[in-house]
Order: structure tokens, then C-alpha cells, then sequence
């Protein structure tokens, strides 16, 4: 790696969002927020893309049996399977508020079931809550099915259920095959194991499989990478997200203590094994889309890419560019276009508001005429690499002072600024998350004192 890379991942590895949304989490303004306002605006977007593109539904399945540690997200860790009933039942009645508020019959464009770990609800309990909400909506026969599913415990029942259910995706959580790594991570899954669960949604029908990879995890090297990779590629993925690790152990509830910092790989260690990932990659016939993802030409994310209608939002990036995204269960967040609204994070919390006839929703962000603008110059920045403006955009301050930051990343060979027009170049591809920063006008109003984000290189 020659100096002028390595000055430039100096320069940026500064702590960055994943811009999943704008505003980002930490910067929506939850006091003028209110659940009566978030209805009426989720009925509103309901109306406008019912009827044109369907909704999406994230639906968040908390329980694990065991803590990976290096997981950020949201889960609860049990060997009690006796929540998964009432957990269904629970969803099953926030479904049912949502069908209440929209007024009409939703038809369903996407659905993502994520965790945790879905697979460890069994296979008839999936299918429960699957059937529930299919009876009151209208499943598009071009759908975007797909799951989570943990190579220990991915069943053959799970996925000829969830196959007859209409799924054709599965994403697998590998993270990596060296044993080393697997046991710091506490995620032992040998290549035995994630070869089997493949072959059986191959054989079953599935015809899109993706592996998620993280790079960056503790006592990770390029040797290792390079044998994790091979064993990846042998399996062919038709899919490949390849995540920077995001170490957040100030996160409450993440297990990201079983290691310090000295056993991570430091920031030119890092970037060294994206690079030898991606130079995998491409040499295996994987073309790089977005930020983090890696796609088959065949594959649908890859279509998506070359065709502009690549969509990013909280549960990443999509082919199915829908406004309005459903989030139901623990923590879950969902998207209006107008507004975000979060989910109680506790289970039992949860489940008391939904049972009580309440939505879940505990905290949210009502969008103002900048936000819609900055976020659309930021999404279109995510996913095509480039955005363009009118001229009346340029009248607004948050535009202003964004092209004026993007001036050192010009001069750094990043990106291209244009009269109408904001192209990121190859080189700067890697500094995506730094580019759509010079546009989050609330971070900037608003630095804040302590970490909040994960480093973006």
C-alpha cells in the first residue's frame, strides 16, 4: 500500500455514520416528535406507494442462545424457547395496528426477517407469523423474500418452510472461517457446517445466498483472510457483505469486551485486508456495489446497481426501492419518508405496549424540508456514487456548506465537483461514509464531545 493512501486513511479514518438514514439516530429531534403525528404521516407515504410500489417489513427477532462478541445490535440472550409463542403472538397484534392505521389492504414488495437470530424460532412459528400477516395483505409476485439464518442451528424444515412461504434469499452470518477468530467472536460454525446449510437451500430452491464477512475483528490476518476468502468463493455466494467491524464496546449491551483494542487489526493492518477481500472478490467475478456489498453479475443487488434503482435504508441496501418500510418488533425502526420511529428496545417492554392496543414506538424524527433534501443527496451518494441538484438546491445553506467541505476531499482526489453535480471517483469509493458527511448538516451544527460512531475506514 503506497504513502498517499496510507496519508489519506489517516487523514479520514475519523468516526463517521453508516448513513442507513439521515438524519442519523443520534441526531433526531425527539422532542417535537409524537406517535399521532408518526400515524399520520405513515398513513399518508401509506397511500402514495400502496398502490405504486408496495411497502417493505423489517421484522426484528431479538433471542440468541449464545453472545457473539462482536455484535452491536440489538438481542436478547436466552435458552428459554418458551418466548417464542408469545413473541409471535405479539407481532402478529402490531401487525394487525399498522393494517388498522393504513386503511387499506398493504401490498407487501419486501420482507426481511433479522436478529438475533430468526432461526431460532422454529420452523412452525415462522410460518405462523408468515401466515398471519399474509392473510391480511397482498404478497406482489415479484417479493423480495429473505432471512438471517445462523449455520448452527438453519435447519432443512426452516428452509423448505420458508421457501413454500414465498422466500428465496438467505443471508448467512459467517464473519470468518479461521478458528482463532471464531473462538475470540464465540461463533464456532466450521466450514462443514456452512457448506451443508448451502447445499440445502441450493437444493431446495433458493437462488440468492449471501454470506455477511466483517474485516477488522481481533486476531484477524491477511493470511487468515486470505484462507477465509478461499473457502468463501469455493461456496460461491451469489452475494457478499464484507463489513468494516465496528467497535462500540461504550454500546450498552454489546459483548464487544472479550478483547481489547490491542487485538484488533490497527488502520493500515484494516485496510489491508478490505483491499485483499475486494482484490478477491473481483478476481472471482464479484463487482463491488455500494458501500460494504459485492454482488454476481446475475445477482439481483447487481441488476439494481447498474440500473439506478439501488435503495439504501435501516436494514441497508435493497433492490426493492420502496418509502416506506414497516418496522415491527423489539428495537425495530421504521421509515415513512416523512418520519423514523423506533421501537421500545426491551423485550418485555415491547410486548406490554402491543398488548396493550399501544404501538411500540418510543422515540422518533419528524423530517423538515432539509432533512428530505440533504437525505436525498446523501441516498443517491450511497448508492450510485454521484448526485445531482437543481439549481434552487444550491440556495440552501446545508448545500452551501457541504460543497465547500467537499473542497479538500476534491483536492485529495475524491471527488469531483461539477456546477450541478457531485461525482465520487474510484479512489474515493472507500471514503464514501466521509463524503456523505460533508452533507449531514446536524452533525455539524452539533460535534459531538464523545464517540458516537464507529470509524469509517
Amino acid at each position: 500500500m503506497n504513502h498517499q493512501i496510507m496519508s489519506l486513511i489517516s487523514k479520514y479514518n475519523v468516526a463517521a455514520p453508516r448513513y442507513t438514514s439521515y438524519p442519523t439516530v443520534p441526531y433526531w429531534e425527539e422532542q417535537t416528535f409524537h406517535p399521532e403525528k408518526w400515524k399520520a404521516l405513515l398513513k399518508k407515504s401509506f397511500l402514495e406507494s400502496n398502490g405504486k410500489d408496495g411497502i417493505s417489513i423489517y421484522i426484528h427477532l431479538p433471542f440468541c442462545e449464545s453472545m457473539c462478541t462482536y455484535c452491536g445490535c440489538n438481542k436478547h440472550i436466552t435458552v428459554n424457547h418458551g418466548v417464542e409463542g408469545p413473541y409471535i403472538e405479539t407481532l402478529l397484534k402490531e401487525w394487525q395496528l399498522y393494517v388498522d392505521t393504513f386503511g387499506g389492504r398493504p401490498r407487501i414488495r419486501e420482507i426481511h426477517l433479522g436478529g438475533g437470530t430468526p432461526t431460532f424460532f422454529s420452523a412452525a412459528h415462522l410460518a405462523m407469523l408468515l401466515n398471519g400477516i399474509y392473510r391480511t395483505a397482498e404478497l406482489l409476485p415479484d417479493a423480495s423474500l429473505s432471512f438471517e439464518g445462523h449455520p448452527g442451528n438453519t435447519t432443512p424444515e426452516h428452509l423448505q418452510s420458508l421457501y413454500n412461504l414465498g422466500f428465496r434469499r438467505i443471508s448467512l452470518g459467517i464473519q470468518d472461517f479461521d478458528m482463532r477468530v471464531q473462538e475470540i467472536i464465540n461463533r464456532l460454525q466450521p466450514f462443514g457446517m456452512v457448506a451443508s446449510v448451502v447445499e440445502n437451500a441450493r437444493k431446495i430452491g433458493f437462488t440468492s445466498i449471501n454470506f455477511d464477512l466483517i474485516y477488522g475483528l481481533p486476531l484477524q490476518t491477511l493470511t487468515s483472510m486470505q484462507h477465509t476468502i478461499d473457502k468463501v468463493v469455493r461456496l460461491r455466494p451469489d452475494r457478499i457483505s464484507f463489513y468494516s467491524y465496528a467497535h462500540v464496546p461504550w454500546i450498552k449491551g454489546t459483548g464487544q469486551r472479550r478483547y481489547t483494542e490491542a487485538d484488533l487489526p490497527k488502520d493500515e493492518e484494516k485496510r489491508q485486508l478490505y483491499e485483499l477481500g475486494k482484490l478477491l472478490f473481483d478476481s472471482n467475478g464479484y463487482t463491488e456495489i455500494g458501500m460494504d456489498h459485492f454482488a454476481l453479475p446475475e445477482e439481483a443487488l447487481h441488476k439494481a446497481f447498474q440500473q439506478g434503482r439501488l435503495h439504501r435504508n435501516f436494514m441497508g441496501y435493497t433492490d426493492s426501492p420502496t418509502s416506506l418500510l414497516v418496522g415491527m418488533g423489539a428495537s425495530s425502526i421504521g421509515d415513512s419518508w416523512y418520519a423514523y420511529a423506533q421501537n421500545e428496545k426491551k423485550v418485555d417492554a415491547y410486548q406490554e405496549l402491543v398488548n396493550k392496543g399501544e404501538f411500540p414506538v418510543v422515540r422518533g424524527h419528524i423530517l423538515n424540508e432539509e432533512d428530505g433534501l440533504l437525505r436525498k443527496h446523501i441516498h443517491e451518494l450511497m448508492c450510485h456514487f454521484e448526485t445531482t441538484w437543481h439549481k434552487a438546491d444550491t440556495q440552501c445553506d446545508a448545500i452551501i456548506d457541504g460543497l465547500q467541505r467537499l473542497q479538500e476531499l476534491e483536492r485529495d482526489g475524491l471527488v469531483q465537483v461539477l456546477p450541478q453535480k457531485v461525482v465520487v471517483t474510484p479512489e474515493g469509493r472507500p471514503f464514501i461514509r466521509n463524503i456523505c458527511m460533508a452533507f449531514d448538516a446536524r452533525l455539524w451544527r452539533q460535534v459531538p464531545h464523545s464517540q458516537l460512531f464507529s470509524s469509517a475506514i
